[in-house]
Formats: structure tokens, sequence, C-alpha cells
């Protein structure tokens, strides 16, 4: 899939521009603070319906502004989808074919996207939130049901945990109901862990590919999910639900006493080896930086084998933290392969050399120009 087109208005610091896209590399390129990665932004906000830099939407629209608009038209091998997400007071409205999704659960994965900021260098040696985050958002594009039980197990954790709270403080005394709520956060958490088991594991064997090419095949990448629960537990939903069942009505004092749910796929995480050395702890900057461009760049296969569909890639100033061996794996892997948006403030060296026949736009406050130079459009 591709974005054909994309248009704002009053979002971020754009007023209103219109802008037909290239199915292969588009650089933004411009200075600092001009709009390159509101740019980007836009574009994994028509995808996922939410910022990946702000929980506030309000920041999304104009300061001098009511409301924002953002319309997009996407490119599938048998069909073209016209998105449109509108911002205001009341909230936000998502539109497929130009009819209003009642759940943006609903919308989601119309337009699937890959992120790749800096930040993501620190997926393998950043907190557990951090990797947490980014299971669940990227299983969520390309799995329905994923996204299905993530929701409703949030919503009963929610439930729990503020019931957790009542008994203790007093205010509730009916364990029974605590076993209710317990049962069901099981079933829709055993669902989860296993979807997650099954994607890591097929995540886990493109990741591995990939870094052995970058490492000339000097080193193996794997991966652990990390969880309470025992392996002879990890072999279907039903035996995870039932060692899910199982901790929750052993810990359960625990829980009271901490007043909040302390096991659960909220709370698992996932670590990465290195010739089976945990990477995060024993492994250089360099081979952490490898791992972790290798994890990003094997979405990418995942999300063709899970959708059918090669997603939309978003680079967001990402070439200048990476040195001239690792810069060439990513853009030699994304050439002629998926769509990809790139901000940089320059573009120069290993990047200049391999990008072929890119659409160069320049992004000075707001607005966005087609680069015609010979020096750009070479």
């Amino acid at each position: 899939m591709y974005l054909k087109n994309m248009s704002l208005h009053h979002f971020r610091n754009y007023e209103a521009i219109d802008v037909t896209f290239k199915n292969g590399i588009n650089i933004l390129l411009g200075e600092n603070a001009q709009g390159k990665t509101n740019l980007l932004e836009a574009i994994y906000f028509l995808a996922l319906t939410r910022s990946h830099r702000t929980n506030s939407d309000r920041e999304l629209i104009s300061w001098d502004a009511e409301a924002a608009q953002v319309v997009g038209r996407v490119q599938k091998q048998t069909t073209s989808v016209p998105l449109e997400i509108d911002l205001g007071k009341s909230g936000k409205r998502a539109k497929i074919n130009h009819l209003e999704q009642a759940k943006l659960s609903q919308y989601i994965g119309q337009l699937n996207v890959i992120l790749f900021a800096p930040e993501d260098l620190s997926l393998v040696k950043g907190s557990p939130q951090v990797r947490r985050r980014f299971i669940d958002m990227e299983f969520g594009q390309m799995n329905s049901r994923y996204l299905y039980n993530l929701s409703q197990y949030r919503t009963i954790l929610k439930q729990r945990n503020r019931y957790l709270k009542e008994l203790r403080s007093h205010k509730e005394s009916d364990l029974v109901f605590l076993d209710v709520l317990s049962d069901q956060l099981a079933a829709y958490g055993a669902e989860i862990i296993w979807e997650r088991l099954k994607l890591l594991k097929e995540l886990e064997h493109w990741a591995a590919e990939v870094h052995q090419e970058i490492s000339q095949g000097s080193e193996r990448l794997t991966f652990r999910y990390i969880t309470p629960l025992e392996k002879e537990q990890l072999v279907s939903t039903d035996t995870i639900y039932e060692g899910l069942k199982k901790l929750f009505e052993e810990k359960r004092e625990k829980e009271l006493f901490q007043r909040t749910t302390l096991f659960g796929p909220h709370r698992d995480d996932l670590q990465f080896f290195v010739n089976d050395k945990n990477v995060s702890t024993y492994g250089s900057q360099g081979q952490q930086r490898t791992a972790a461009l290798s994890v990003k760049l094997a979405e990418i296969d995942l999300m063709k084998a899970e959708t059918g569909e090669y997603p939309v890639l978003l680079l967001d100033d990402v070439l200048s933290e990476l040195d001239d061996n690792r810069q060439t794996h990513l853009l030699t892997a994304i050439q002629d392969k998926v769509q990809t948006f790139l901000t940089t403030t320059s573009l120069s060296g290993i990047a200049r050399q391999l990008i072929h026949d890119p659409k160069v736009f320049y992004i000075e406050t707001g607005k966005l120009v087609e680069e015609k130079t010979d020096e750009t459009s070479n």
C-alpha cells in the first residue's frame, strides 16, 4: 500500500496544504522546527487516529483554530480508499470511504505505518513500557482481533484496579466480584499473550536475518518474552488463561495490599539477546542500535506477511543517528520496496548515493514545495 495524496487543514503549523506523494522515497527537507516532523505526525495520525508525540489531541490543532482535518487516499493492491479524520471540540471522527466509523478500532488498519525515529534506537535499552507500547501499536495495526482484545483488556484492567483500591479501603467487600473481574481479565489477557507469542516468533525470524546481514554473520539475534507464567503454561490460550487465573488467586493478598493488578500482559516485557547475551545489559551501543534497526526493518516483512500489503515507512531524522554501515542497510532494504517518508536537514554522503529518484519536498514554516533543482531531483 502507499499514500497517494494528503490534505491538511489547521494541523499543527499547516494552515492548508494539498500534496501528492511518490510511491517510492519522499524526502522532506528543511531546517529544524519548520514542520517536517509535523507532516510525518499527520500521516501517523491518519493511520492510527492518534499522535506518537502527544496524548493531547488539542495540541494537533493550530493554535488559532478550533478544528483540524486530515484527509488522504490510500492505494492498495486492488482498491483505492479515501480516509478522513476530523478533530474538534467534540472529539474526533474517522471516516472510511466517506462513511463515519462507530469505533476508532474499526478504522485502524486501513493505512499501516511503521515509524522509525531516533528514540526508537532505545527500544532495546529503554523501559519495558516502551517495548510494550511498540508491541501493541504494531500488532494492533496488523491484527484487528489483537486490537479488540487489547481494548477490552484495558477496560477491565481499569475496573479491576479501581475495585482493588475500594476493597483495600473497605468501600467494597465482595470478593466474588473480584473473582469475576479476574476471570474476565485472564480470558482477554490469554488471547493477547498468545497472539504476542505467535507474532513475536515471526518478527524474530525476520529480525534475525536482517541482524545477521548487518553484523556480517558474526551475531545471532533472538527474542525472549518475559512473563511470570511458566513455560509449560504458554502452549495455548487455555493454559495461559489457567496460568493467569492461578496467579491472581495466589497473589490476591499482595495485589490487595498494593491496590493494583501486578500480573498480565500490561506488565510483561520483551528482551533481546545477541549470541545468547542480553544486549540491553551486556551489548555495546552499536549492538543495541543494530538490534533496534533489525527489529524495525523486520516489521516491514511481518506486516506484509500478516496483511498482504507492505506498510508505509516514516523515517524521522533517523539517518543522522546511524553510521554509514547501518545507513546502507536501512536504505538498501527499503529501496523500491516500501513507500518511505524521510525527514532530514540535509541529504549527503551514503544517503545521496543510495536513494534513487526520490521526490523531494522543501519545508519552511508550514509551507511545502516540491524541489525542482538539479541538486535534489537527479
